[in-house]
């Protein structure tokens, strides 16, 4: 795995794993390392290249955040993702079991010409085929959905 990879995916880890919390709460070295089936030594160490990247907000001990930077990788990565399993579902009929695996390598290769692409022959979906939303193409966070 290239550093860039690795820098997504732990991007797109911490992303994943503080979105049930506040705003301000901070995602565990451990937690980092379980998800990502490293050591927590490797995670720590990795955690602290990201924020000399200005990538997240490292406080030693403690945990660690995105930063709007961080923020913004981990959408495009998980943007990314979503859209390369809709299209393998939808358009190639892959099996939607079968789909995350193939997203997961795809997702760091895609030029952002290529994600417009798959986008706009998709009709720009808002759900991967797990329901799962799409963020757009502003990389913005996708908005909570409310149910009756």
């Amino acid at each position: 795995m290239s550093n860039s990879q690795a820098i997504e995916d732990y991007a797109k880890a911490i992303y994943a794993l503080a979105a049930d919390r506040r705003e301000d709460a901070l995602v565990q070295n451990g937690e980092v390392a379980e998800r990502l089936g490293v050591t927590p030594a490797t995670a720590t160490s990795m955690l602290q290249k990201l924020a000399d990247l200005g990538l997240v907000d490292y406080r030693p001990y403690k945990g660690v955040r995105l930063t709007g930077a961080g923020e913004k990788l981990a959408l495009e990565v998980i943007r990314h993702h979503r859209l390369i399993e809709a299209y393998l579902a939808e358009a190639l009929g892959m099996p939607e079991d079968r789909v995350h695996e193939e997203a997961e390598v795809l997702e760091h290769y895609i030029s952002e010409e290529l994600e417009a692409l798959i986008a706009a022959k998709l009709g720009e979906p808002s759900h991967d085929p797990h329901g799962n939303p799409i963020p757009g193409p502003d990389l913005h966070p996708p908005a909570p959905e409310l149910t009756p």
